[in-house]
Protein backbone atom coordinates (compact mmCIF):
# COMPACT_ATOMS: atom_id res chain seq x y z
CA UNK A 1 0.00 0.00 0.00
CA UNK A 2 2.91 2.33 0.62
CA UNK A 3 4.03 1.89 -2.98
CA UNK A 4 0.55 2.80 -4.25
CA UNK A 5 0.47 5.91 -2.08
CA UNK A 6 3.89 6.87 -3.42
CA UNK A 7 2.68 6.54 -7.01
CA UNK A 8 -0.44 8.55 -6.21
CA UNK A 9 1.60 11.25 -4.53
CA UNK A 10 -0.71 11.11 -1.54
CA UNK A 11 -0.29 9.68 1.97
CA UNK A 12 -3.45 8.63 3.77
CA UNK A 13 -4.02 9.71 7.34
CA UNK A 14 -6.66 6.99 7.62
CA UNK A 15 -5.42 3.98 5.67
CA UNK A 16 -8.66 2.14 6.40
CA UNK A 17 -10.27 4.29 3.70
CA UNK A 18 -7.73 3.08 1.16
CA UNK A 19 -8.24 -0.52 2.26
CA UNK A 20 -11.98 -0.18 1.67
CA UNK A 21 -11.38 1.46 -1.71
CA UNK A 22 -9.43 -1.62 -2.76
CA UNK A 23 -11.98 -4.13 -1.46
CA UNK A 24 -14.12 -5.77 -4.14
CA UNK A 25 -17.64 -6.89 -3.29
CA UNK A 26 -16.59 -10.54 -3.73
CA UNK A 27 -14.13 -10.19 -0.83
CA UNK A 28 -16.60 -8.28 1.31
CA UNK A 29 -19.26 -10.95 0.79
CA UNK A 30 -16.86 -13.68 1.86
CA UNK A 31 -15.71 -11.75 4.93
CA UNK A 32 -18.91 -10.23 6.29
CA UNK A 33 -18.28 -11.57 9.79
CA UNK A 34 -15.04 -9.58 9.91
CA UNK A 35 -16.86 -6.37 8.96
CA UNK A 36 -15.30 -6.07 5.50
CA UNK A 37 -16.94 -3.38 3.36
CA UNK A 38 -16.87 -3.24 -0.42
CA UNK A 39 -15.76 -0.22 -2.44
CA UNK A 40 -19.10 0.18 -4.23
CA UNK A 41 -20.27 3.25 -2.30
CA UNK A 42 -16.85 4.86 -2.67
CA UNK A 43 -16.97 4.14 -6.40
CA UNK A 44 -20.27 6.02 -6.64
CA UNK A 45 -18.78 9.08 -4.93
CA UNK A 46 -15.50 8.90 -6.83
CA UNK A 47 -17.27 8.83 -10.18
CA UNK A 48 -18.97 12.15 -9.37
CA UNK A 49 -15.75 13.73 -8.06
CA UNK A 50 -13.73 12.67 -11.11
CA UNK A 51 -16.43 13.78 -13.55
CA UNK A 52 -16.64 17.22 -11.94
CA UNK A 53 -12.86 17.66 -11.75
CA UNK A 54 -12.37 16.68 -15.40
CA UNK A 55 -15.20 18.99 -16.49
CA UNK A 56 -13.66 21.84 -14.50
CA UNK A 57 -10.25 21.15 -16.06
CA UNK A 58 -11.64 21.16 -19.61
CA UNK A 59 -13.60 24.36 -18.99
CA UNK A 60 -10.52 26.21 -17.74
CA UNK A 61 -7.82 24.61 -19.91
CA UNK A 62 -9.71 24.57 -23.23
CA UNK A 63 -11.47 27.96 -23.39
CA UNK A 64 -12.10 27.67 -27.13
CA UNK A 65 -13.45 24.11 -27.08
CA UNK A 66 -17.20 23.94 -27.87
CA UNK A 67 -19.54 22.37 -25.33
CA UNK A 68 -20.21 19.32 -27.50
CA UNK A 69 -16.53 18.57 -27.88
CA UNK A 70 -15.93 19.03 -24.15
CA UNK A 71 -18.68 16.51 -23.44
CA UNK A 72 -17.18 13.96 -25.81
CA UNK A 73 -13.67 14.41 -24.46
CA UNK A 74 -14.84 14.17 -20.87
CA UNK A 75 -16.61 10.92 -21.74
CA UNK A 76 -13.42 9.56 -23.30
CA UNK A 77 -11.34 10.58 -20.29
CA UNK A 78 -13.56 8.96 -17.67
CA UNK A 79 -14.59 5.85 -19.61
CA UNK A 80 -13.66 2.35 -18.47
CA UNK A 81 -10.66 1.84 -20.83
CA UNK A 82 -9.06 5.13 -19.74
CA UNK A 83 -9.60 4.40 -16.04
CA UNK A 84 -8.29 0.88 -16.54
CA UNK A 85 -5.13 2.32 -18.10
CA UNK A 86 -4.70 4.56 -15.05
CA UNK A 87 -5.16 1.58 -12.73
CA UNK A 88 -2.53 -0.39 -14.62
CA UNK A 89 0.03 2.42 -14.49
CA UNK A 90 -0.58 2.89 -10.78
CA UNK A 91 -0.40 -0.84 -10.10
CA UNK A 92 -3.78 -0.90 -8.38
CA UNK A 93 -4.54 -4.48 -9.42
CA UNK A 94 -1.88 -5.99 -7.19
CA UNK A 95 -3.38 -4.28 -4.13
CA UNK A 96 -7.00 -5.36 -4.64
CA UNK A 97 -8.76 -7.52 -2.10
CA UNK A 98 -10.74 -10.09 -4.07
CA UNK A 99 -12.89 -13.07 -3.21
CA UNK A 100 -11.55 -16.54 -4.02
CA UNK A 101 -13.69 -16.95 -7.13
CA UNK A 102 -12.86 -13.50 -8.51
CA UNK A 103 -9.18 -14.08 -7.80
CA UNK A 104 -9.24 -17.38 -9.67
CA UNK A 105 -11.16 -15.79 -12.53
CA UNK A 106 -8.52 -13.12 -13.22
CA UNK A 107 -10.20 -10.28 -11.39
CA UNK A 108 -6.96 -8.42 -10.83
CA UNK A 109 -6.82 -7.60 -14.52
CA UNK A 110 -10.57 -7.25 -15.18
CA UNK A 111 -11.12 -3.76 -16.69
CA UNK A 112 -14.40 -3.09 -14.89
CA UNK A 113 -12.90 -3.93 -11.48
CA UNK A 114 -9.81 -1.83 -12.11
CA UNK A 115 -11.82 1.16 -13.35
CA UNK A 116 -14.14 0.99 -10.36
CA UNK A 117 -11.17 0.82 -8.00
CA UNK A 118 -9.69 4.03 -9.43
CA UNK A 119 -12.94 5.86 -8.71
CA UNK A 120 -13.10 4.36 -5.23
CA UNK A 121 -9.54 5.47 -4.46
CA UNK A 122 -10.41 8.99 -5.61
CA UNK A 123 -13.36 9.04 -3.19
CA UNK A 124 -11.17 7.70 -0.39
CA UNK A 125 -8.68 10.53 -0.92
CA UNK A 126 -11.51 13.05 -0.88
CA UNK A 127 -12.86 11.73 2.41
CA UNK A 128 -9.37 11.60 3.87
CA UNK A 129 -8.00 14.95 2.74
CA UNK A 130 -10.75 17.05 1.17
CA UNK A 131 -11.47 18.38 -2.30
CA UNK A 132 -8.25 20.35 -2.75
CA UNK A 133 -6.12 17.31 -1.94
CA UNK A 134 -7.93 15.01 -4.33
CA UNK A 135 -8.05 17.69 -7.06
CA UNK A 136 -4.26 18.00 -6.80
CA UNK A 137 -3.75 14.24 -7.20
CA UNK A 138 -6.16 14.06 -10.14
CA UNK A 139 -4.40 16.94 -11.90
CA UNK A 140 -0.83 15.79 -11.27
CA UNK A 141 -1.13 12.00 -11.36
CA UNK A 142 -4.38 10.63 -12.76
CA UNK A 143 -5.43 13.14 -15.43
CA UNK A 144 -2.11 13.00 -17.35
CA UNK A 145 -2.61 9.23 -17.75
CA UNK A 146 -6.19 9.70 -18.89
CA UNK A 147 -5.15 12.38 -21.39
CA UNK A 148 -2.40 10.20 -22.84
CA UNK A 149 -4.80 7.31 -23.27
CA UNK A 150 -7.72 9.29 -24.68
CA UNK A 151 -5.67 11.66 -26.86
CA UNK A 152 -5.28 9.12 -29.65
CA UNK A 153 -9.04 8.62 -29.70
CA UNK A 154 -10.04 12.26 -30.04
CA UNK A 155 -11.79 13.02 -33.32
CA UNK A 156 -9.83 16.10 -34.36
CA UNK A 157 -11.68 16.46 -37.67
CA UNK A 158 -14.95 16.88 -35.80
CA UNK A 159 -13.34 19.11 -33.19
CA UNK A 160 -11.86 21.35 -35.89
CA UNK A 161 -15.13 21.51 -37.81
CA UNK A 162 -17.04 22.56 -34.69
CA UNK A 163 -14.39 25.15 -33.87
CA UNK A 164 -14.40 26.89 -37.25
CA UNK A 165 -18.20 26.78 -37.52
CA UNK A 166 -18.42 29.20 -34.61
CA UNK A 167 -17.92 31.89 -37.27
CA UNK A 168 -20.16 31.99 -40.32
CA UNK A 169 -18.79 31.62 -43.82
CA UNK A 170 -15.85 29.37 -42.89
CA UNK A 171 -14.92 26.72 -45.47
CA UNK A 172 -12.86 23.75 -44.30
CA UNK A 173 -11.36 21.33 -46.83
CA UNK A 174 -8.72 18.59 -47.10
CA UNK A 175 -6.27 18.12 -49.96
CA UNK A 176 -4.18 15.03 -50.72
CA UNK A 177 -0.59 16.20 -51.24
CA UNK A 178 1.20 12.92 -51.85
CA UNK A 179 0.83 9.16 -51.78
CA UNK A 180 4.08 7.20 -51.49
CA UNK A 181 5.25 3.64 -50.90
CA UNK A 182 4.13 0.22 -52.12
CA UNK A 183 0.49 -0.84 -51.96
CA UNK A 184 0.97 -2.81 -48.75
CA UNK A 185 2.70 0.07 -46.96
CA UNK A 186 1.52 3.39 -48.35
CA UNK A 187 1.98 6.74 -46.65
CA UNK A 188 -0.41 9.58 -47.33
CA UNK A 189 0.21 13.29 -46.78
CA UNK A 190 -2.79 15.58 -46.47
CA UNK A 191 -3.24 19.31 -45.96
CA UNK A 192 -6.20 20.89 -44.22
CA UNK A 193 -7.24 24.29 -45.54
CA UNK A 194 -9.40 26.96 -43.97
CA UNK A 195 -10.83 29.34 -46.56
CA UNK A 196 -8.16 28.14 -48.98
CA UNK A 197 -5.27 28.72 -46.54
CA UNK A 198 -3.21 25.72 -45.37
CA UNK A 199 -3.62 25.34 -41.61
CA UNK A 200 -1.94 22.01 -41.05
CA UNK A 201 -0.26 19.03 -42.70
CA UNK A 202 -0.39 15.40 -41.56
CA UNK A 203 0.74 11.96 -42.65
CA UNK A 204 -0.69 8.50 -42.06
CA UNK A 205 -1.04 4.95 -43.35
CA UNK A 206 -4.51 5.83 -44.64
CA UNK A 207 -6.09 9.01 -45.93
CA UNK A 208 -8.29 9.09 -42.84
CA UNK A 209 -5.30 8.93 -40.51
CA UNK A 210 -3.52 11.65 -42.48
CA UNK A 211 -6.61 13.89 -42.34
CA UNK A 212 -6.87 13.37 -38.58
CA UNK A 213 -3.19 14.23 -38.16
CA UNK A 214 -3.57 17.41 -40.24
CA UNK A 215 -6.72 18.38 -38.34
CA UNK A 216 -4.90 17.92 -35.04
CA UNK A 217 -2.14 20.32 -36.11
CA UNK A 218 -4.69 22.93 -37.16
CA UNK A 219 -6.88 22.45 -34.08
CA UNK A 220 -4.00 22.73 -31.62
CA UNK A 221 -2.69 25.83 -33.44
CA UNK A 222 -6.10 27.53 -33.35
CA UNK A 223 -6.67 26.75 -29.67
CA UNK A 224 -3.29 27.91 -28.35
Amino acid sequence: MQELQRKLGYTFRDEALLVTALTHSSFANENKKDGAMSNERLEFLGDAILGFTVAEYLYKDRPDMPEGQMSRLRAELVCEPSLCAAAEELGIGQHLRLGRGEEAGGGRSRPSILADAVEAVIAAMYLDGGIEAVRSVIHTTILPILLRHAGSELDYKTALQELVQRKSGQVLSYRLVSETGPDHSKEFTVEVLLNGVVMGTGTGRTKKQAEQAAARVAYEDLTK
